[in-house]
């Protein structure tokens, strides 16, 4: 009995949709008894959908100024009569997952090890050493998400969040002209935000949803999502605070990713291994920052290293679904591309 009434609760909230996300709309509220007042304290506290409040813990909502533990539990049930939060068959989510847009990386060879591009809705991790192209890819990936489906595009804008100042447009441009695409038409549809702290990091992630219900976006970067906080957290004394700090930004990423289905691309930093271990049995020594934090958060990771001239290796270092293997690609003028032979 449950399930029809969902449906037709469903059915009636369709007009609700917004083109840009298929996320629902705060104002959906509206109909299920909260008001127009309390609709408007949600947004400023950085809710603009209904699954971003049937999502959030309690204690969450309870600080917004003017939400009571009353209101919030009225709020928590409304939201969850509209957004499905129960069990789904493996079925159901078999073909949700076959309805998945993959952004196209520009290498062919690296899209088949990644099984088809980057996946929307999921967190794909970047890392690698300096120069080891990790922000090369992200530039490619910032114009790849707005072509079209049949050219491996997701048709959708990029959001940017830079914190190291390796942000240029003009690497934009030069992917665009691959693909006989207008600069500025490229370039319009890229909004990036130079971050200063690890606050104001977080901060982005509150306007980047807002901003994902007023136009369609398909990716997101961070590039880097934890240089910040390395220098904002330093010694051992601040690891706890820290890990803290990074697991509140990742969760609102992955929020990020499943509420407006979009692409979202961190980069990291590595560090080198001291523990003897890895250098007497020849092993890799570098690894991600992050610790098991970033590790459970990152749906993919790839590991980038440097390979002869401008080529350069990926692997698969951790994914629910990929084999661990490598691909090569180069970094050309014009983006990402494949090896010449």
């Amino acid at each position: 009995m449950e399930a029809a009434t969902a449906s037709t609760a469903s059915l009636n909230a369709e007009e609700d949709y917004d083109d840009y996300t298929p996320a629902k709309l705060i104002k959906t509220l509206e109909k299920n008894g909260i008001t127009a007042g309390d609709i408007k304290k949600l947004q400023e506290g950085g809710y603009h959908t209904v699954e971003s409040v049937a999502y959030a813990p309690k204690k969450d909502l309870i600080t917004i100024k003017g939400i009571s533990e009353a209101k919030a539990d009225k709020l928590l049930q409304e939201a969850s009569k509209i957004v499905m939060m129960g069990f789904k068959s493996a079925t159901e989510i078999h073909q949700m997952r076959a309805n998945i847009v993959y952004v196209t990386t520009g290498s062919k060879e690296l899209d088949k090890l990644l099984g088809g591009g980057i996946e929307t809705g999921s967190i794909t991790e970047i890392f690698g050493e300096f120069r080891s192209g990790k922000s090369q890819l992200c530039h490619t990936l910032a114009v790849n998400c707005q072509l079209p489906i049949s050219m491996g595009g997701a048709e959708g804008r990029c959001l940017y969040i830079d914190t190291e100042n390796g942000f240029r447009p003009g690497r934009l441009i030069a992917v665009a002209d691959r693909y006989k695409i207008k600069g500025d038409s490229v370039l319009d549809n890229v909004a990036c935000a130079r971050a200063y702290n690890t606050d104001h990091q977080s901060q982005l992630l509150v306007q980047a949803s807002a901003m994902m219900t007023e136009a369609r976006y398909a990716l997101l970067i961070v590039d880097s999502a934890t240089g910040l906080y390395r220098t904002d957290y330093s010694g051992r004394g601040e690891l706890a605070a820290r890990q803290m700090h990074l697991a509140r930004f990742l969760r609102m990423l992955l929020r990020l990713a499943d509420e407006h289905g979009v692409a979202v691309v961190i980069t990291n930093q590595v560090v080198a291994q001291v523990d003897g271990a890895a250098s007497m049995f020849g092993g890799d020594q570098k690894k991600p920052i992050g610790g098991h934090i970033l590790a459970h958060s990152s749906t993919t990771r790839l590991y980038l290293r440097k390979g002869r001239g401008e080529t350069r290796i990926c692997k698969i270092y951790d994914s629910p679904c990929l084999p661990e293997s490598e691909a090569t690609f180069a970094i050309n003028a014009d983006g990402i591309g494949d090896v010449k032979e």
